[in-house]
């Protein structure tokens, strides 16, 4: 989205679109040390699937704690550590992996994808397909495990898939004046809760803004 990729210029990156490396930057962020690995970061999500539709939940509307969310990082790393992947925890819903392919692979943002049909925005390449049939074993894993029993069984969404973004090697920062991200906007917005998206405006006008112009 537009937004990344202005903070891609202001950090000094260099990548096309979908190769800008978010996941090692996180990662770093998260005490993971990235090292010359390509990096992704993977989501933890809910497809919500019906009849006609497919839809990608917000990762965090699934409220993982730390601890139910490190259960299910140890059920699935076996997968992907199996075709030679290297995997890191870093926080409730930022998973990460590692592996060569993930070097030039082209991925969507979440941004991109919440709320929307995640079959439309998979990467396509050659490069893609064993991780695709990674996910699709992920998700037959996931569908009768005993974590989302008990997710189910007290009325929550299952966590019953996962998203990878944000792929690349590590790339430096520029040494120029550190850079503000402000998130406030991001929730509404993904969530078409406009109300709150105006209300979030307000604030930043009422703040950040009217100090940047002062």
């Amino acid at each position: 989205p537009p937004h990344e990729r202005a903070l891609a210029r202001a950090w000094g990156w260099h990548g096309a679109d979908g190769r800008l490396p978010f996941a090692a930057r996180a990662a770093e962020a998260d005490g993971i040390e990235p090292l010359d690995f390509a990096w992704g970061l993977m989501s933890p999500v809910h497809w919500q699937v019906g009849a006609e539709h497919l839809r990608m939940g917000d990762p965090e509307a699934l409220g993982l704690d730390a601890a139910e969310s490190r259960a299910f990082f140890d059920a699935v790393r076996p997968l992907f550590e199996s075709e030679g992947y290297a995997c890191a925890w870093g926080a409730p819903t930022r998973w990460y992996v590692a592996h060569a392919s993930l070097a030039d692979l082209p991925t969507a943002s979440l941004d991109r994808v919440i709320g929307r049909n995640p079959d439309l925005w998979m990467p396509e390449p050659a490069a893609a397909r064993p991780l695709k049939r990674l996910q699709s074993e992920l998700q037959m894993l996931l569908y009768t495990h005993p974590l989302n029993e008990a997710r189910e069984a007290r009325g929550s969404d299952p966590l019953n898939s996962i998203w990878i973004s944000g792929s690349g090697r590590r790339q430096p920062l520029r040494e120029a004046e550190p850079v503000t991200v402000d998130a406030r906007l991001r929730a509404p917005g993904l969530h078409e809760d406009w109300p709150s998206w105006s209300a979030a405006w307000r604030s930043l006008d009422d703040g950040p803004l009217r100090e940047a112009l002062e």
